[in-house]
């Protein structure tokens, strides 16, 4: 056996009345197979030897033993031709995937724009008058005087704040006692001969003035009753000092009596804090009818600047939806900024400073600093 098994027969004439011969099968079976240093050589013949020689005399096996071999290497051959066709598509996922990051959606459900910083200005003058107008109390109103003058002083603006609410809030916020003061806005407004220059203040914060107001300021609402172009007193009395100024913000008192009227006569623009909660909500429609008629009577040129959330919570459904419902009923009115709930701005307002100084880096000081950015890239601000 051992003398048979390396050395095939040779084939001969058949035997008389044996069985047939089986033909040698290397020479037809032309298969393609793999390359010649993939192609099983000799080293596959001297594996395991069959348990009986029958084994080897069938030579139809043979055939599918190198066709299995042959199977994966046929596989290997076309994968790297499938490997480019599927790169493309990675590169397509990282360019959709880059324009949520390049203008993300802010708290209002708009992708927020970017507010370039303003560059200084070469001369100061004429001021743009802005109100700070709401008749709902405790919406932000003197918080935003205060630190969006602050905010617009930083970038270099001359600002002048108007304190025209006799409760007298933005003075005190701003360390000024005007209950010890000789001139006021009250005098301003009812002494003739009283030069606005006098009476304002300056503050600590550079770039930045008052003109103060006390408890007094409540009866000038009772007294301008009978004045000749009562709604445009105020407006006379600012007058000489716009030059000097890039802009005036005026805190208005909680109400859409003379005073307010007053305050809207003498303004460029109206900016309108509005809470994040429904009662102030449902006060906005009053606001812009008195607004309306002002424009209608009084003042055309008189113009909404934006309304801007306050005390936003985004943890809570109902400042969301707040905040959506002001966006579908106002659309592009409504600032893309948004000023958060935080316990800085009461704890500034005791220390007598803007937040801008008292925790410069705090989310608020930034939240005003980018609403005055906006507010210049908008040019409702020098």
């Amino acid at each position: 056996m051992s003398s048979w098994f390396p050395t095939p027969p040779t084939p001969g004439p058949p035997v008389p009345g044996g069985p047939a011969r089986p033909e040698p099968q290397d020479a037809p079976r032309a298969v393609p197979g793999p390359p010649p240093s993939a192609r099983p050589g000799p080293a596959v013949e001297r594996g395991p030897a069959p348990a009986a020689p029958g084994a080897q005399e069938s030579g139809a096996q043979e055939p599918d033993r190198h066709e299995v071999q042959q199977q994966p290497v046929a596989a290997a051959e076309v994968e790297p031709e499938v490997a480019p066709e599927a790169a493309p598509e990675v590169q397509v996922e990282v360019e959709v995937g880059v324009a949520p990051e390049a203008l993300p959606l802010g708290p209002t459900g708009r992708p927020v724009p970017f507010f370039p910083v303003p560059a200084p200005l070469a001369q100061h003058g004429p001021a743009r008058v802005i109100s700070m107008c709401n008749q709902k109390g405790g919406v932000g109103k003197t918080t935003t005087t205060i630190n969006l003058g602050a905010a617009l002083a930083e970038y270099g603006r001359r600002v002048l704040l108007v304190d025209f609410d006799p409760q007298g809030a933005l003075s005190a916020g701003l360390g000024i006692n005007s209950h010890e003061l000789d001139q006021t806005v009250y005098q301003l407004l009812m002494e003739r001969g009283t030069d606005v220059r006098e009476v304002i203040r300056d503050t600590a914060v550079p770039n930045l003035d008052l003109l103060p107001a006390n408890i007094d300021l409540s009866a000038a609402e009772v007294q301008l009753v009978g004045e000749v172009a009562r709604e445009s007193v105020l407006s006379r009395a600012l007058r000489p000092a716009l030059d000097d100024y890039d802009v005036v913000l005026i805190d208005c008192q909680p109400s859409l009596g003379l005073l307010t009227v007053n305050a809207l006569t003498a303004s460029h623009g109206v900016l309108i804090p509005l809470e994040c909660e429904f009662f102030a909500l449902r006060g906005v429609a009053l606001l812009v009818e008195t607004i309306e008629k002002v424009q209608e009577r009084l003042n055309p040129g008189l113009e909404v600047d934006g309304i801007l959330a306050t005390m936003y919570d985004g943890r809570t459904l109902h400042s969301r939806e707040v905040v959506n419902r002001v966006v579908e009923a106002f659309g592009d009115d409504v600032f893309h900024t948004v000023i958060g709930r935080t316990v800085k701005f009461p704890d500034a307002t005791v220390a007598a400073e803007p937040i801008t100084s008292y925790a410069s880096t705090h989310p608020g000081a930034e939240a005003y600093r980018q609403l005055a950015r906006e507010l210049i890239a908008r040019g409702d601000a020098a």
